[in-house]
């Protein structure tokens, strides 16, 4: 295995807002318990004093920003440019929990490779996790690790440039190198950032022996307007597509997925699968009209309301 180089210095960069008090432990003990050693920034947008407290007996940096000042881009970038002397910088949100003591260190070893830009780990489900919800991160996050370049999107489409910034880390080098993330971008800062890295040169890679616990019990209307917002980023960032292809054949593969899955698992929960997809198709298609729609409409359709503004 390849580790970090020694003078890397890491950064890790946590956006917070309200946590769960217990997992907000948990997150904090599964940091403290890493074989690599990172400096830490919280950047809370209106969580109680006691989360605040807690995150500072830790010894972590705190930096306070109103919860109608947050943006996916914007809050990220503000971490990377107001933290000069960090070469990698690590985001992880509060709700994902690093799964062994080497998830960070197991993250980072792909930077001994010059050429790789950014890389993002493993996010498994929780261990609570309902059939619906394991299956979209064993779809998403295979067991096999891979480093993709741009010519790769010839093959997977819009998969190559995907990246999470749950779970990711980034040289500051290539970051800055392609702007840094957007300012203002309603959500997949993380994946505008890789496809301009893919096109400018750099390698992404996914490290699958990298991992933290992290998934979602969405309701239905939750479906529907995360799905809305990704057919408004789509829309704002039409180059991507034009570049990587559109995403639908990724989504005919993941629903084929997902009923084979629940076959086997829960062929009870079918029919909600398939209803959710109808939402989440919906919900896409609307985003990508949203230039159409009023204002008091895309507020309401969406999961990022403060966007809207």
């Amino acid at each position: 295995m390849y580790f970090p180089l020694p003078d890397f210095s890491l950064l890790i960069v946590a956006p917070v807002y309200r946590p769960n008090i217990g997992e907000w432990r948990a997150w904090i003990d599964a940091i403290r318990e890493q074989s690599v050693s990172a400096s830490v920034l919280v950047i809370d947008s209106g969580s109680p004093e006691g989360v605040l407290k807690i995150a500072q007996e830790a010894g972590f940096s705190i930096h306070e920003i109103a919860a109608a000042d947050f943006n996916h881009g914007g809050t990220r970038q503000f971490a990377v440019e107001n933290n000069p002397e960090y070469e990698i910088i690590i985001f992880l949100t509060q709700d994902a929990i690093l799964v062994s003591p080497d998830s960070l260190v197991n993250l980072l070893a792909v930077f001994a490779s010059d050429d790789v830009g950014a890389v993002y780990g493993r996010q498994l489900p929780r261990p609570a996790a309902e059939p619906i919800e394991a299956h979209a991160r064993l779809f998403n996050y295979p067991a096999s690790s891979h480093v993709c370049d741009f010519a790769d999107a010839a093959s997977m489409g819009i998969k190559a440039a995907f990246m999470s910034n749950s779970f990711a880390a980034y040289r500051r080098s290539a970051l800055m190198e392609v702007g840094g993330f957007p300012s203002n971008v309603i959500l997949g800062e993380d994946t505008i950032v890789a496809a301009k890295m893919l096109m400018a040169g750099w390698k992404v890679a996914y490290q699958a022996d990298a991992q933290v616990y992290h998934s979602h019990d969405y309701t239905y209307l939750q479906e529907f307007r995360r799905y809305f917002d990704i057919g408004v980023m789509h829309t704002r960032e039409s180059w991507m597509l034009k570049a990587f292809g559109k995403p639908e054949g990724e989504g005919a593969r993941f629903v084929r997925s997902e009923l084979a899955y629940l076959l086997k698992k829960a062929p009870w929960l079918i029919p909600s699968a398939i209803l959710r997809t109808g939402l989440k198709y919906l919900g896409y298609r609307l985003g990508r009209m949203e230039s159409r729609l009023p204002l008091s409409l895309k507020r309401y359709l969406s999961m990022h309301k403060g966007y809207w503004k």
